[in-house]
């Protein structure tokens, strides 16, 4: 899996020009699932995202998790992250895993996360078309690869 964390004030996802989900402060979460990913990798994604400190704390270094401020989560699901653009001009996203599986696994995700944080996370419409609205806070982005953790 990969994902893409950014600390933001306030995050709003709409489709077809309607609210689908919004929070204040906290992660908007775009989160993209490989062919190869299994329901371990989402729930260590889960953990690490739920326990990531970059938040600032009264000394003024990032040393608060999400649960520590009271923050939201907005996940949505972001194929394109599995693009591949090694060659040529269009990137192909063969690495994506396929719709329903992705689906599934991205759900779990949400599921696992919510669980270690005790709270829900909002979310997008899987497979849906998505205008994407925040204001970032920092700007602070965090990658995450599970082949990497």
């Amino acid at each position: 899996m990969k994902a893409v964390v950014q600390r933001v004030k306030e995050a709003k996802v709409e489709i077809d020009n309607t609210e689908e989900a919004s929070i204040k402060r906290g992660f908007l979460i775009f989160l993209g699932v490989d062919v190869n990913d299994t329901l371990e990798d989402a729930k260590k994604l889960a953990y690490k995202i739920a326990n990531l400190r970059i938040f600032t704390s009264e000394d003024g270094k990032m040393n608060k998790n999400l649960t520590q401020i009271n923050g939201e989560v907005l996940s949505v699901s972001q194929f394109t992250l599995l693009a591949n653009v090694k060659k040529g001009n269009r990137p192909n996203f063969n690495q994506a895993k396929p719709s329903k599986e992705a689906k599934e696994l991205y759900e779990q995700f949400n599921k696992y996360l919510s669980i270690e944080l005790e709270k829900e996370v909002k979310t997008g419409k899987f497979g849906s078309d998505m205008q994407i609205s925040l204001v970032n806070d920092g700007p602070v982005t965090i990658l995450y690869d599970t082949n990497e953790l």
